[in-house]
C-alpha cells in the first residue's frame, strides 16, 4: 500500500472512530474532527477543522484543551485546567485528565474524560497530537452519591463521623489562618439506653432521627456542620463562633428539645428527653491547639455536664498557669446567654 493510500486509510478511520476523537498539528489546528466527536459536541468538523476553535465543542470561552498542553509540553497545567489529572506517563507527553464541561451546542454539563498523546514521524518529530473524549457523567454521578453516602449517617441524613472529622480540620485551618475563633459542641441523649430499652429501637431510631432534625434547624447557618458521632452522641461545629455566641446556640438547642417534649417513660412518669452538651472555643488563652485537643475539651466539658447531673450545657474555664486540671461552668452562670 502506498504512502499516501495508508495515510488517506489512517485519516478515514480517524474519522469514523466510534470514541469522540480529534487531532491538532504541530501547530494546534484541528487535522481531523470524527463523527462521534459531532455527535458528542453538537460541532460539525466543517465549523473546526483547519482552525484552532477546538474548544468550541466543550466550553463556553476560548481555553487550552489536553492536546494543547501536548503541544507545549505543559502538563505542569493541568491542574490548573481539570478537576482530576489522571496522567500515567506524562514523561512521554501521555496525558489523561476529567473534567466538567459545559457543551454550548449539545447543551448541557457533561463530565468527561480525556485522553491526549503525540505522534511523532519516523525521526522522532512531533507531528501531530491525538486527543479521545469519553462521557463518563452517569458514572461520576454514581460516584458522588456513593460518597455523599458513605459520608452521611444513614439512620438521620446528616453528616457521619468521617465528614465530621474532614469539616472539623477544614474549619480548624480556616480559623487558624484568618483568626477567627471556632467552636465545637458534644451532646449526648441524657438516658437514651433506657428510652431504647423500653420503647425499642425503632422508638430509638426515630428519637435519633428527630434530634437530628432539631439540631440542624436550630444551627442556621451555612456553614454549620451538624454530624452524628456515635450511637446517641453528636457534634455541631460552628466556624467564626466564640464561647459566648456557642453557648447561646447550645442553650438554643436545649430549649428546642426540652420544647419538643419527647417522653422517656422509663424514667417515671412525665419525665422528658434531655440533653448534656459540652462547649469548646479555639482562639481564646490556654485554648485548645489542634482538633484533637478540641474534641477532647468538648467531650471533657460533656463529661462534667453528664457528672453534674445532666440535662445541662458546660464548657471549660481555664485556671491560671499554677492550677492543675480543669475546672467546669454551667450555662446558668453566663447571664448573657
Amino acid at each position: 500500500m502506498a504512502k499516501k493510500q495508508r495515510r488517506d486509510f489512517a485519516v478515514r478511520l480517524m474519522e469514523h472512530l466510534v470514541v469522540p476523537t480529534f487531532v491538532l498539528d504541530e501547530t494546534g489546528h484541528v487535522l481531523i474532527w470524527n463523527k462521534s466527536c459531532e455527535r458528542l459536541t453538537g460541532v460539525q468538523a466543517s465549523e473546526v477543522v483547519g482552525t484552532k476553535l477546538h474548544w468550541k465543542g466543550l466550553y463556553l470561552e476560548p481555553r487550552p484543551c489536553l492536546a494543547d498542553l501536548v503541544l507545549r509540553n505543559a502538563s505542569s497545567e493541568i491542574d490548573k485546567l481539570y478537576a482530576v489529572d489522571c496522567s500515567s506517563d506524562p514523561d512521554r507527553g501521555i496525558l489523561s485528565a476529567e473534567n466538567w464541561c459545559y457543551l454550548p451546542i449539545a447543551g448541557g454539563a457533561r463530565y468527561l474524560a480525556f485522553d491526549a498523546g503525540p505522534i511523532h514521524d519516523e525521526d522522532g518529530k512531533l507531528i501531530a497530537v491525538v486527543e479521545t473524549l469519553r462521557d463518563i457523567t452517569v458514572q461520576k454521578e454514581a460516584q458522588d452519591k456513593l460518597e455523599i453516602l458513605a459520608r452521611q449517617d444513614s439512620l438521620t441524613g446528616i453528616p457521619n463521623r468521617r465528614l465530621f472529622d474532614e469539616y472539623l480540620e477544614g474549619e480548624w485551618r480556616i480559623a487558624a489562618s484568618t483568626q477567627h475563633p471556632l467552636s465545637l459542641l458534644m451532646l449526648d441523649i441524657d438516658d437514651f439506653k433506657i428510652y431504647n430499652d423500653t420503647l425499642g429501637h425503632l422508638a430509638g431510631d426515630n428519637c435519633l432521627r428527630t434530634i437530628a432534625a432539631l439540631l440542624t434547624e436550630e444551627t442556621r447557618r451555612d456553614r454549620d456542620v451538624c454530624a452524628r458521632y456515635g450511637g446517641e452522641e453528636f457534634a455541631v461545629i460552628l466556624p467564626q463562633t466564640n464561647l459566648i455566641g456557642a453557648i447561646a446556640v447550645a442553650n438554643r438547642i436545649s430549649r428546642s428539645v426540652d420544647a419538643a417534649k419527647i417522653l422517656n417513660p422509663g424514667l417515671g412518669q412525665d419525665r422528658w428527653l434531655t440533653l448534656s452538651i459540652g462547649v469548646a472555643t479555639s482562639g481564646i488563652d490556654c485554648g485548645p491547639q489542634s482538633t484533637t485537643e478540641m474534641i477532647a475539651a468538648a467531650d471533657a466539658a460533656l463529661y462534667a455536664a453528664k457528672e453534674a447531673g445532666r440535662a445541662c450545657v458546660r464548657w471549660p474555664v481555664e485556671l491560671s498557669p499554677a492550677s492543675h486540671g480543669q475546672s467546669f461552668r454551667q450555662i446558668d452562670d453566663l447571664s448573657t446567654s
